[in-house]
């Protein structure tokens, strides 16, 4: 009787642990096959009247959406008690990362053709562009120290490092909002968005920011 009582609980475990698998393969594929539709509008000429506004615009949105999709999963796992589910946030910040830099090197490439200077006078005379800006060098930086060699090597710190994540996910709202000539409800539904999830994560923002505070340090 024991024994098939273990053999019933191992299923469920077994068919969590596929599901999981079956999840990481789903975000490599979800996240990899727009850029490989972008690749043949851009080839068919799909993008419309400003294809570089087009490009850049599309490169950008996909990344605020994985950096929202990465910060739902933790509450996801805990409400679902699918702690395997919290694999997918290493795969869902790298490939924001990989969005985040086509859209910058779109940017580079395509509007500044990679004239430094203007590259620099851009940085220091648009705020939206410094902001944009900022929030790639805190991506990168968690994207770089993901790697388990590092987060064994960071201890504690590598917490207070990912903690970043919280003012990332404004920061990329309001680059978002300010890039745009016109129109605010579309910022305005993922500047929402945004909070909503922070909102859920709060006790956890609230444990960092502490942690971050000379106080706790002391």
């Amino acid at each position: 009787m024991a024994t098939i009582q273990r053999t019933g609980g191992a299923r469920p475990l077994q068919w969590r642990k596929g599901a999981a698998v079956a999840l990481q393969v789903a975000v490599h594929l979800g996240a990899a096959a727009p850029l490989l539709w972008l690749f043949f509008a851009i080839q068919q000429g799909a993008l419309g009247g400003d294809p570089v506004e087009a490009l850049i615009h599309f490169l950008g949105l996909g990344a605020l959406r994985l950096l929202m999709l990465t910060l739902l999963v933790s509450p996801l796992a805990s409400s679902l008690s699918f702690g395997q589910l919290n694999r997918l946030r290493r795969p869902l910040g790298l490939w924001c990362c990989v969005w985040a830099l086509l859209h910058f090197g779109a940017w580079l490439a395509f509007e500044l053709a990679f004239d430094w200077s203007l590259i620099a006078t851009e940085l220091v005379e648009r705020s939206y562009i410094l902001v944009g800006f900022a929030a790639l060098l805190l991506l990168l930086a968690l994207a770089v120290t993901s790697l388990p060699a590092l987060m064994r090597r960071m201890g504690r710190n590598w917490k207070k490092l990912h903690g970043f994540i919280y003012p990332l996910v404004l920061l990329a709202c309001w680059h978002f909002w300010w890039s745009l000539k016109s129109g605010w409800v579309e910022p305005a539904i993922y500047l929402a968005i945004a909070i909503f999830l922070l909102s859920l994560r709060r006790k956890k923002i609230a444990g960092w920011g502490r942690g971050l505070s000379p106080a706790s340090r002391g």
